[in-house]
């Protein structure tokens, strides 16, 4: 069985490496150059067709969470799973919309972002040194132009759709994008935005759950395990 990973914004497939993916065959999804003023809705289905097959499962994290849920849209045959992220523009804060019209982030060199970047750590709520680390190094080798781009993309986001084929992972203690306005298919106790890696075992035992059709809580993941039974199963 293949899945399909797409990392978060300004980073790359070492998010995942917590993860136990021991039950499948992981392909971890390289960001391809957005054109220029590219919308992110354009930039997923370009991402797609170029590197993921159709009837693919798509497992996305923050904003690869996004980009998983435009492919989603696109391709009915496609199942995606996304992990501290957003499926539409109401999931994403208000306050946000301010970036969208200030546009701050297209006036700071790219040394500028990654320096913000590093001392926004607790806004992401790590705790464990050993994915500090992980989380400095992501930031040090990121590509600022990518980062620009995507940050521009993201809050022109404008969708308001919920696909059927998609399954919501997401924090308590999400900073980012909190939990309070977001709504998914199962919640993560204490998770921040890094749960990925901070709690990798529990995001582990889930994914594999569904991806396998086995160990799923039906009293939280119900209607996810009907609509995933059959097609998430070679």
């Amino acid at each position: 069985m293949q899945a399909f990973f797409i990392s978060g914004l300004g980073a790359d497939k070492t998010v995942f490496q917590f993860l136990d993916l021991s039950y499948c065959k992981p392909v971890f999804i390289d960001w391809i150059p957005p054109q220029k003023k590219e919308t992110l809705q354009h930039y997923a289905i370009r991402l797609k067709e170029t590197l993921i097959p159709d009837n693919a499962t798509i497992v996305g994290l923050s904003f690869g969470g996004m980009l998983a849920t435009e492919i989603a849209k696109e391709y009915p045959s496609t199942n995606a799973i996304i992990i501290s992220s957003a499926k539409t523009k109401y999931e994403i804060p208000s306050f946000y919309k301010a970036g969208k019209y200030l546009a701050v982030h297209d006036i700071f060199p790219g040394a500028a972002h990654k320096w913000l970047m590093l001392k926004m750590k607790n806004l992401f709520s790590i705790t464990d040194e050993t994915v500090l680390k992980v989380y400095q190094e992501l930031i040090k080798n990121s590509d600022p132009f990518f980062n620009r781009w995507a940050v521009t993309a993201l809050l022109n986001w404008n969708n308001q759709e919920v696909p059927e084929n998609i399954l919501h992972l997401h924090g308590t203690h999400d900073k980012v994008l909190p939990y309070k306005y977001v709504k998914s298919d199962y919640t993560i106790k204490r998770g921040g935005h890094f749960m990925v890696m901070e709690q990798a075992a529990e995001i582990s035992k889930i994914l594999k759950g569904v991806l396998t059709g086995s160990n799923i809580n039906p009293s939280i993941l119900a209607s996810s395990t009907n609509r995933f039974e059959d097609c998430f199963q070679e």
